[in-house]
């Protein structure tokens, strides 16, 4: 069992440790992954220049630049000349005790883990703040620097990014499926993948509570409007700081995920329940001018 285990973790390197590059140096270097003959994709939150330095497998230093980030989805695109060979991805997403491997690039060559796909289809929060879905989460351990690697199944295809720690063993990729292979597509093409935004900066219900019992409010559960942005939608609409968010289109708002969840999958409008003092108001908010 041991020796088959070990004939496939060498076979894994060796079809893909060439695609797998080191991005920056020192102790903010990570990886990427090479998805074309011109293109990596990296972790956003590894990317802290216009151009950034890197090492190929074949030790040699090249120089790369961003033509796309995707922060909320914690994904970026650099640009280099010939950087080898790309790496072919899964043809199958991998089920709950899958055998995988992560395979990172350190300074004196390629490092490589094993582990088991531990969930499917979870939930985790990005660099900033919001909630990426379809993680795969996995046991497969990363050392510093391994942010960026590869997660691949079996035959050395990739299965998605690591991407986080979850402490106590557990590890997190964004898994390289078809939603992801079109945002790599329009951030490798020089396109903003723009999330619609209400304009707002909110506080959790137990801090609403708080803030509501110290100006004599009586408590409600909800999310508290503390700041407006300018020409948003929020603004736009007429929401104000100190209102209470309580219901969108009909539904109980409890929780900050839920909001975002809703504006990512709305329509053109949505209509908030909101409370201003003790007054309940109906507010009409249009996600895009037009």
């Amino acid at each position: 069992m041991l020796e088959e285990i070990a004939t496939t973790a060498q076979a894994v390197v060796e079809r893909s440790a060439a695609s797998v590059v080191r991005l920056g140096h020192g102790r903010s270097a990570a990886c990427a992954v090479i998805i074309s003959d011109r293109h990596l994709v990296a972790n956003a939150h590894s990317i802290g220049a216009e151009r950034m330095p890197v090492r190929v497998a074949d030790g040699r230093k090249l120089e790369a630049s961003v033509v796309g980030v995707d922060h909320d989805g914690d994904l970026a695109v650099l640009e280099v000349a010939d950087p080898g060979p790309a790496l072919a991805y899964a043809e199958a997403p991998p089920a709950v005790g899958s055998v995988v491997f992560a395979v990172g690039l350190a300074a004196n060559g390629p490092r490589l883990t094993a582990g088991l796909v531990s969930a499917i289809d979870d939930a985790f929060r990005g660099p900033h703040g919001r909630r990426i879905h379809g993680s795969i989460e996995h046991t497969a351990p990363l050392a510093p620097g391994s942010s960026g690697s590869p997660l691949l199944d079996s035959e050395g295809r990739l299965l998605g990014i690591n991407t986080s720690r979850l402490g106590r063993g557990f590890y997190v990729a964004l898994p390289a499926d078809e939603g992801f292979r079109e945002r790599l597509a329009k951030l490798a093409a020089g396109e903003q993948l723009e999330r619609i935004r209400l304009g707002i900066t909110i506080a959790p219900p137990w801090i609403a509570s708080r803030m509501r019992a110290a100006v004599g409010l009586a408590p409600h559960d909800g999310l508290l409007v503390r700041e407006v942005e300018e020409d948003s939608p929020a603004a736009r609409s007429g929401l104000a700081v100190g209102d209470l968010l309580v219901g969108v289109d009909g539904t109980e708002l409890v929780d900050p995920d839920d909001l975002a969840e809703l504006i990512d999958a709305a329509p053109e409008h949505l209509e908030f329940t909101v409370l201003r003092g003790e007054v309940e108001l109906a507010v009409p908010i249009a996600l895009r001018e037009g």
